[in-house]
């Protein structure tokens, strides 16, 4: 098969001829149609995630797809062959950027039948990532106010419809993507470039972080006392390392790590926590029964070849792209 992959970290994606992957017990093996492209894919390449995840290599990139199951693992029973699917695979087995992956079937769900495949392929990470920080860590009730951040990027596209199906009031920064904005339903739409979040918002019940920085540490203060904070971009915690059961030393260095984050988290009485989604079945069924239902719809702001697939990772690289950036396979 045709895959996108990396022979060593920061190397320049090449294409390559690689074997099929073969299903194992509860895996299927999936004729990819679409995959999209995420920050994570660059974090990936370049490394920044070894403390976390740290590849052999070559290694074929991508992280979530949506495609037609072709063949079934040993004892896999929840699918069957010409199922159209879609999904994350967990962290050990990504590599959507290719025409076929071995994916375990507790990680993927039946495709929502009003989407296209390129449709589909812009939500798992996505979906499941706004999912888990909205709804377990966050804990959204009608009627509280969240910050989404980057609200025109690939999360907060998805984050806001699923707040405002949630019954928040929601907020966002952005800049030329405030129309979009808007029509996805944000309240509230602070354009970064004219104006600072830390100065016009106060007392509010949340915060969704994908920028990390400076942006992350000014959003302690817009929270009301007991309020919670969660980031996909910021540093991890030693809570964190400790849940995912990365020992000792990793516990210490992350704690050492976000020990400025955890101090301005206690200043202000609010709770921080660092996010590194999961892949769920359960929850992207969750998402799908919201997708037919038109409660929340994908954004995606360009299709490439896999051909171009190289130019579709500089182009995600600039951090301009209004929604998702999709690669068809099909």
């Amino acid at each position: 098969m045709k895959a996108l992959m990396i022979e060593k970290y920061k190397a320049d994606p090449i294409i390559a001829e690689l074997p099929t992957p073969e299903a194992e017990d509860f895996e299927v093996l999936v004729e990819i149609h679409a995959a999209s492209l995420n920050p994570l894919d660059t974090k990936i390449r370049n490394g920044e995630l070894k403390l976390l995840l740290d590849y052999k290599m070559p290694l074929t990139l991508g992280n979530d797809f949506a495609g037609k199951v072709i063949k079934l693992g040993n004892k896999a029973t929840k699918f069957k062959v010409g199922d159209e699917v879609y999904g994350r695979p967990r962290a050990e087995k990504i590599g959507t950027f290719a025409e076929y992956v071995a994916v375990h079937e507790d990680d993927i769900a039946l495709k929502p039948i009003n989407l296209s495949f390129y449709e589909a392929a812009a939500v798992p990470l996505v979906g499941l990532t706004s999912y888990q920080a909205l709804h377990d860590i966050l804990q959204i009730k009608a009627g509280q106010k969240v910050l989404i951040h980057a609200g025109a990027g690939g999360v907060g596209t998805f984050a806001i419809q699923l707040a405002k199906s949630m019954g928040a009031t929601v907020a966002t920064t952005a800049s030329d993507g405030s129309g979009l904005v808007k029509t996805l339903g944000a309240d509230r739409v602070i354009n970064y470039k004219e104006e600072k979040f830390e100065d016009v918002l106060h007392e509010y019940d949340a915060v969704l972080d994908t920028i990390g920085g400076a942006s992350l540490e000014k959003s302690f203060a817009i929270l009301k006392e007991e309020g919670r904070l969660v980031s996909v971009s910021g540093t991890p915690t030693g809570r964190f390392a400790e849940e995912n059961g990365l020992g000792i030393v990793k516990k210490i260095l992350f704690s050492l790590a976000s020990a400025k984050l955890m101090k301005l988290a206690r200043k202000n009485n609010v709770q921080y926590t660092f996010l590194f989604m999961k892949p769920s079945a359960e929850q992207l069924q969750v998402l799908t029964k919201l997708l037919e239902a038109e409660k929340i719809k994908p954004v995606i702001d360009t299709v490439f070849s896999f051909e171009d697939a190289q130019k579709a990772l500089a182009y995600l690289e600039k951090g301009k792209a209004k929604g998702k950036i999709i690669i068809k396979m099909k």
